[in-house]
C-alpha cells in the first residue's frame, strides 16, 4: 500500500513526525509531500522544507520526501497511491480536512483519505505556533526535531539581522 502525506510543513513539527511514524507502520511506501502553495506565506522555501524533512525523517526507510505544486489528486494518481494521510488535532481540523477529502474525492473518485489523530501530547502543536514562539526567542526544542530546531534558530537569527 502507498500513502501520501501532503502538507506545507513550515516547519515540520514533532506532531508531523508523530503522524509519519504511525503512518510508516501502515504503508509499504509513504510519500511526505512538501506542497508549494503560492497562497501561503512560508518562512522557509520549498527547498529548505524538503531539506528539513529529509533530515528529520531520514531513519524511516519506507518514507520518501518530494515536493509538489499541483492538485493532490494528480499526485495521488501519479504515485498510484491508496490513501492520502491527514493528521487531526481538533474539531476545527476535522471540518477543514473533511471538506478537502470530499473535494478530492469529487475530483477523483478513487481518492481515499485516512485520518490519524495526533498523539495527545501534540494536540496543541502547529507550525504557526512554533514560528510565533521562535520569533520571540522562546524555547521550541520540545516541539520540533533537533535538525529543524537548528534551521529555525538560524532563520530567525538571519531575519533579525
Amino acid at each position: 500500500m502507498i500513502g501520501v502525506y501532503p502538507g506545507t510543513f513550515d516547519p515540520l513539527t514533532l506532531g508531523h513526525y508523530d503522524i509519519v511514524e504511525r503512518a510508516n507502520k501502515i504503508f509499504d511506501e509513504l510519500y511526505v509531500v512538501i506542497m508549494h502553495n503560492n497562497e501561503k506565506n512560508t518562512l522557509f522555501s520549498t527547498e529548505e522544507r524538503v531539506d528539513m524533512a529529509q533530515n528529520a525523517l531520514k531513519d524511516f526507510k519506507k518514507v520518501k520526501i518530494e515536493c509538489y505544486s499541483g492538485l493532490m489528486v494528480d499526485y495521488f494518481n501519479l504515485k498510484q497511491a491508496d490513501y492520502i494521510v491527514r493528521g487531526l488535532r481538533a474539531v476545527s481540523d476535522f471540518e477543514y480536512e473533511l471538506q478537502m477529502a470530499l473535494m478530492n474525492r469529487s475530483l477523483e473518485s478513487s481518492v481515499e483519505t485516512l485520518f490519524l489523530m495526533t498523539s495527545q501530547k501534540y494536540i496543541f502543536l502547529s507550525s504557526s505556533t512554533v514560528k510565533a514562539i521562535a520569533s520571540h526567542n522562546g524555547d521550541i526544542s520540545k516541539f520540533v526535531p533537533p535538525y529543524v530546531l537548528g534551521k529555525i534558530t538560524e532563520k530567525i537569527k538571519n531575519l533579525e539581522e
